[in-house]
């Protein structure tokens, strides 16, 4: 909490919200500094949400996990078959794998607003992607493509708007009333406004459209309200903390509801990625599984977002700006940070790594 907390009182950061869970329960929940909410600047509260950028994907990609743990999905799978606007321009082969694993070969295909408001938009776009390279053959993020595949590959499976069979599935069974993809309209007073504390700087990895228009472009109402598959999530840290909980759990909450089974949940978060699949950054092995990254026990925990403490186990999914949300099998201790202020990548990647290895010292 000290150490969320110093980058807010150094004015840094104009906010952030941490907190702590283990055993199906909040162990502790902070929120520090101010932020715009409903157009106005007011202290921030455990009632503040914030955007959750790319944590989102560990939400929608649980969701996707039920497909396969009731039978209504196969890595196997090629794409296409399921979705045959998807199946041009040389993308007829992906798999299902390849998509989760952000290994399919279209990490720069091009979907923003207004196309990604209707699912017909969508699908229009599907039909134009190519390949950026060969599916299988490198890791290259994929910011909101991939997601958006596994999105209507939920409607596609379900017959259900992905939104609400993430609410049905996933989000209702844990409890977790204040976690959103695709906001309610009347919550908007609520959610903090992101804000740049120095000059917009695009990241760096091809990250394709993850720029700092269109993180800006996030505080917009109608951008909360579609709930962007791969990175328009809200909620706070606690609620962050908690989506982790049944997860490291066997499945289940602490109410005792089964939310998926154990063996699913084995099954997702084993690292299907190879060796040569590398961050195009700093050059070590990505350790995907399906979506979510685990932390691995080759010394490289910490540059994948996990710190220094926690289990080769660990797994979660890090968001733009530095939101952090994981948990960890071997202690049973799970994470939400969330902050509405964006810096400099170096400094935000330092502060991971602390509160990532103090949360993961908790038991000591």
């Amino acid at each position: 909490f000290t150490r969320a907390r110093k980058e807010v009182d150094e004015g840094s950061l104009p906010s952030a919200s941490v907190a702590i869970a283990r055993e199906g329960k909040l162990a502790g929940f902070r929120v520090y500094g101010n932020a715009i909410q409903g157009g106005e600047m007011r202290p921030a509260t455990e009632d503040t949400m914030y955007t959750i950028f790319s944590s989102t994907k560990g939400i929608v990609s649980a969701a996707a996990w039920a497909l396969i743990e009731d039978g209504l999905l196969r890595l196997d799978e090629r794409v296409g078959d399921i979705i045959p606007e998807f199946a041009t321009n040389g993308k007829e082969g992906i798999t299902v794998e390849q998509a989760f694993l952000h290994i399919g070969g279209f990490p720069l295909a091009p979907l923003g607003a207004p196309a990604w408001y209707t699912r017909e938009g969508r699908l229009e776009a599907f039909k134009k992607w190519r390949l950026n390279w060969e599916p299988g053959s490198q890791f290259q993020y994929h910011a909101s493509s991939a997601h958006w595949v596994l999105a209507e590959i939920i409607e596609r499976r379900t017959g259900q708007d992905f939104r609400a069979y993430v609410r049905e599935r996933i989000l209702d069974p844990m409890q977790l009333d204040d976690l959103y993809v695709g906001m309610p309209e009347a919550l908007n007073s609520r959610v903090a406004d992101v804000r740049y504390m120095g000059p917009p700087v695009p990241p760096e990895g091809g990250w394709g459209e993850v720029t700092p228009e269109a993180i800006a472009g996030m505080n917009a109402l109608e951008q909360r309200v579609v709930g962007v598959p791969g990175g328009g999530g809200i909620a706070g840290a606690a609620q962050l903390a908690l989506f982790y909980q049944p997860l490291i759990n066997g499945g289940v909450t602490a109410e005792g509801t089964r939310v998926m089974k154990a063996e699913t949940i084995e099954f997702a978060t084993q690292v299907r990625t190879k060796e040569f699949h590398r961050d195009p950054i700093l050059g070590h092995p990505i350790n995907r599984a399906l979506s979510v990254v685990v932390a691995g026990n080759d010394g490289k925990a910490a540059a994948r977002g996990f710190g220094h403490s926690t289990s080769s186990r660990a797994f979660g999914h890090a968001g733009a700006g530095g939101q952090i949300a994981w948990g960890d099998p071997e202690s049973g201790i799970s994470i939400g940070y969330c902050t509405d202020g964006f810096v400099d990548p170096l400094i935000q990647g330092r502060r991971t790594v602390a509160i990532s290895s103090l949360a993961g010292q908790c038991l000591a």
